[in-house]
């Protein structure tokens, strides 16, 4: 048994929405080290366009290049791209690592795992200065409009684009029917996206009516706002952006809603309209 295993009464079942590739394969090791059973429903499918930053074009012989995704790191890696002498961003320490793994160095990750903590870290660094954001077609504004009111050179290049694979939706079916525990949402395009897969099973108000039965973990406030302004009562937006804490967030909140034989059964669940 993982050290992380729960006693559960009954195995919850958690819907997962990542990329099919080794983003959903990790989610679901991790959800199973906790005795959960992962819904694997990928929400997103990536394709490149094949376009790269192109540091010459700039007139800053040294500019910033801002990373927003491990993906988008992969991608440049793969088309044989190197920031050169640039600064180089990271959003958080996953796409960090990702650009450390290739070879490239990284100089500002900011405190807060989000497009307005990037903001923040580089608001008194790049007046004047020329930044390239490199980063997928759904992109926060927030970025830019920050960037440009710190006094930068803004330049935006579009790595890949973010679109719903064909084929999926299973989860918004079980999602209607009560039949999913709780989700783990990583992004608000995956909240449009799996809206977007019940609506074309005519279920959109059911799956909304299901997953505010269940637990909804979001990872940002983006994602929460998004969640919440299409109806979808948010439980948990763990503080740091990673699907870790995610995860542990949700099976948290699972402990207290009595699925873990560790809880006093007589404790009553908290009343479904509070913020619990």
């Amino acid at each position: 048994m993982s050290k992380n295993q729960i006693d559960w009464r009954r195995t919850p079942r958690v819907g997962v929405f990542r990329p099919d590739d080794e983003r959903m394969a990790t989610a679901v090791e991790l959800l199973e080290e906790y005795g959960i059973t992962a819904v694997p429903d990928p929400m997103l499918s990536v394709e490149p366009t094949g376009t790269i930053p192109e540091i010459e074009a700039v007139s800053d012989t040294s500019p910033f290049i801002v990373l927003t995704s491990k993906t988008g790191v992969e991608i440049l890696a793969d088309a044989g791209w190197s920031p050169a002498t640039a600064t180089v961003a990271c959003i958080g320490p996953q796409t960090a690592a990702a650009a450390r793994d290739v070879g490239w160095t990284v100089d500002i990750v900011p405190t807060e795992y989000s497009s307005q903590g990037l903001v923040d870290a580089l608001t008194d660094k790049v007046t004047d200065r020329s930044v390239i954001v490199a980063r997928s077609d759904h992109g926060s504004e927030t970025l830019l409009d920050g960037l440009n009111a710190a006094g930068a050179d803004v330049t935006e290049t579009v790595l890949y684009r973010l679109v719903r694979p064909a084929g999926t939706g299973q989860s918004t079916v079980m999602a209607a029917g009560d039949e999913l525990d709780a989700v783990c949402f990583t992004s608000s395009l995956t909240v449009e996206h799996f809206l977007a897969a019940a609506a074309n099973r005519e279920l959109r108000e059911e799956a909304i009516a299901g997953l505010n039965h269940a637990v909804v973990g979001t990872i940002g406030e983006p994602t929460r706002e998004t969640a919440e302004r299409c109806g979808i009562r948010v439980d948990v937006t763990p503080a740091d952006a990673t699907f870790e804490d995610l995860v542990e967030a949700v099976v948290t909140e699972l402990q207290k809603g009595q699925l873990s034989s560790d809880v006093d059964e007589t404790t009553d669940r908290a009343d479904e309209s509070s913020e619990w």
